[in-house]
């Protein structure tokens, strides 16, 4: 097998983007990167007719209607503009079609007419394989299945520094709100959730795990999940959620209640939007214009062997977990 623009970018230490546009003589880059990546292409014996045989010109990115996993529009938006900020300076045209579950996706793909295809949210894999038959380059986003090249959040790091913050503040019973397991990314929350009380030698109660039923609302679904956690004769001190919403959701139903955040619960996210910022809620920071990013390289990379690109994530301790510390230590 031939020397790729995947070779190239790992050599020269840059993205498959930057890689391709210095191939194309594309405008965006310094003189000095063109000139190290053409170097290396040259040192590695790279066929330029690989990059015309994988031209892509036109690119739809088709995100579920309901993707289930973050507040839907505003992750769509951010990871079209990605998307499109990237194709624009490779000079590819980028669509997104919001596919309804209940048309048929190939006739609403048509309009598209696409060379390339991204795929985020959840989507059935009966959809997964009638878009495989349209034998276009395709990329996974925020999802994963067998056989196809994804990209992904590391979610079990995101659940597992969670945790880590929380344990460390004294907390005991921290229970978790997630959201259809159907979801990859959801359900890697919440295994991390279980192994974190493995991992810390921690007693772990089956009644802490609230999943809100498939098709309900995150908002409302975590308001339910809330209030039936209250209610356990053992409540937890802590709430861990799959996404902002439900996170949110949780805060509101105690200060409701009249239950103290963080003095008697602490509540962590996994997102960091907007609503976080002005709440003030620890959460997971994601990087969504970033998995935009890796999407367009994966595309543009003509290995095509399945894989499973991990994109980091980071802790970002607010005010809903903050005072914690001090309150444990105090005894208060």
């Amino acid at each position: 097998m031939g020397t790729t623009v995947r070779d190239i970018a790992k050599v020269a230490r840059v993205s498959i983007g930057t890689v391709s546009r210095a191939l194309k003589n594309q405008p965006g880059l310094s003189e000095t990167t063109r000139r190290r990546v053409l170097s290396v292409a040259t040192q590695m014996g790279y066929d330029h007719s690989n990059l015309r045989r994988s031209r892509i010109r036109r690119m739809t990115l088709v995100a579920a209607r309901e993707h289930g996993n973050f507040a839907s529009a505003t992750f769509v938006a951010q990871l079209h503009e990605s998307v499109e900020r990237v194709g624009r300076g490779m000079g590819i045209a980028t669509s997104t079609l919001a596919f309804d579950p209940t048309e048929d996706l190939l006739d609403q793909l048509r309009r598209h007419a696409p060379d390339a295809l991204a795929i985020a949210g959840l989507i059935e894999p009966a959809h997964l394989q009638k878009l495989a038959m349209l034998n276009r380059p395709m990329v996974l986003v925020d999802l994963w299945a067998p056989n196809f090249r994804c990209v992904n959040l590391d979610n079990a790091l995101g659940a597992h520094l969670a945790m880590t913050h929380l344990f460390a503040r004294g907390c005991r019973r921290i229970a978790f709100i997630g959201g259809s397991p159907a979801h990859y990314g959801i359900a890697q929350r919440a295994l991390g959730f279980r192994r974190a009380y493995f991992e810390a030698g921690m007693p772990f109660d089956p009644a802490l795990e609230v999943t809100i039923a498939p098709g309900v609302d995150a908002q409302v679904g975590a308001t339910a999940a809330m209030e039936r956690l209250l209610e356990l004769a053992s409540p937890p001190d802590a709430v861990f959620a799959f996404n902002d919403v439900a996170a949110l959701a949780a805060l509101r139903v105690c200060e409701r209640r009249g239950v103290a955040v963080p003095g008697e619960m602490a509540i962590v996210g996994f997102e960091d939007g907007e609503a976080a910022r002005e709440a003030s809620l620890t959460t997971i920071g994601v990087d969504k214009a970033r998995l935009g990013e890796m999407a367009v390289d994966l595309l543009l990379d003509t290995d095509l062997s399945p894989r499973n690109v991990i994109e980091p994530v980071t802790l970002t301790v607010r005010e809903s977990t903050l005072a914690l510390e001090h309150e444990h230590r105090s005894g208060t």
